[in-house]
């Protein structure tokens, strides 16, 4: 075992969108676990981005602590028991991603017992995805819906899931031409509507001559703007990611603002409903044991883009906000 392992730290607070040299890549003594703690050599850590509003320090609402220069990141891991009070080999999932080793609490990891066929899966963002869709939304047969940031982490999975809910017709949009042909063909979406080839109402007019039933946003902004004019009777929203704000060089994570019409709101009687899992916490279970029993039946797949080894790490999120990847974005150590 190394005497020193590495670690990506915030080197300082981004002048707008964070840069690679906004990170640093830094050696450490291995850490030693203490009581009630397990030594885990990670694997795989997932890039995520509400980082961008850690770092940006408005954490208003948010579950997690602000970032500091100087601060490790952190995130959903993987990683394999080395030494502690869980099985010596044991896979388990935490929350210190972004270095090699770690020393969670034994009782904040969740040891993984093969629910799903390929413990990177468990990195899969599904669970807020089939929880709007399922808690919300109430996605069911002759749906129409519209799945707004859809090649990214929750949007490539919630297409997949609203099909296997019973929706007719699925729509997605995005930013590259690429990823709209990957959505339609990898992924079943119907129809894309591409972010600035044109305005997005024009395009939803055309993708979705017959209105839309449910929206999954999660972007904001002109899509969201959008999604509420193309809206049929009675249509549900559900909102879980604020992309528009995060992935803004204006602000710094914490804000999203959008124009909703709110006489169109009134007169179809549109819902409106942000998802959080901690209000719903029999979802995650649930969505584990579906998400199992569709990729091994290969009803759904797991998009990811892998990053490879810690020492790209520090391009990862910078890769992620600049829409270099499809999917979630996965650092494989």
């Amino acid at each position: 075992m190394n005497a020193t392992h590495r670690l990506v730290r915030l080197a300082r607070r981004p002048a707008g969108l964070p840069a690679p040299a906004d990170f640093t890549l830094a050696h450490a003594p291995l850490p030693r676990p203490g009581a009630g703690q397990v030594l885990v050599r990670n694997t795989h850590f997932l890039v995520f981005p509400g980082l961008r509003t850690l770092i940006g320090g408005e954490t208003r609402d948010v579950p997690l602590p602000p970032l500091h220069p100087g601060d490790t990141l952190f995130g959903p891991a993987i990683g394999e028991v080395v030494d502690g009070p869980l099985d010596k080999g044991q896979l388990v999932l935490h929350l210190q991603g972004w270095r090699e080793y770690a020393t969670p609490a034994a009782a904040a990891c969740r040891p993984l017992e093969g629910v799903l066929p390929d413990p990177v899966a468990h990195l899969a963002q599904g669970s807020a995805a089939y929880g709007a869709l399922t808690r919300l939304a109430g996605v069911h047969g002759g749906d129409t819906v519209f799945v707004t940031g859809a090649a990214g982490a929750v949007g490539t999975l919630a297409g997949q899931i609203a099909r296997l809910l019973g929706a007719t017709r699925v729509i997605g949009s995005t930013g590259s031409p690429d990823k709209a042909r990957r959505l339609e063909r990898e992924l079943g979406y119907d129809a894309t509507v591409l972010r600035g080839a044109a305005p997005i109402a024009s395009q939803l007019a055309e993708a979705a001559a017959a209105g839309i039933d449910v929206v999954l946003d999660t972007v904001g902004g002109e899509q969201l703007t959008a999604a509420v004019h193309a809206a049929n009777p009675g249509a549900r929203f559900a909102l879980v990611g604020a992309l528009d704000g995060q992935l803004s060089a204006n602000r710094a994570g914490g804000s999203a603002p959008a124009v909703l019409d709110t006489y169109r709101l009134l007169t179809r009687g549109i819902t409106i409903a942000g998802y959080s899992g901690v209000d719903h916490p029999d979802v995650e279970t649930e969505w584990e044991a579906r998400f199992g029993d569709w990729l091994r039946a290969g009803d759904i797949r797991f998009p990811y883009t892998t990053v490879h080894g810690i020492e790209r790490a520090p391009q990862a999120l910078p890769g992620l906000i600049a829409g270099r990847s499809f999917g979630a974005t996965v650092v494989e150590l």
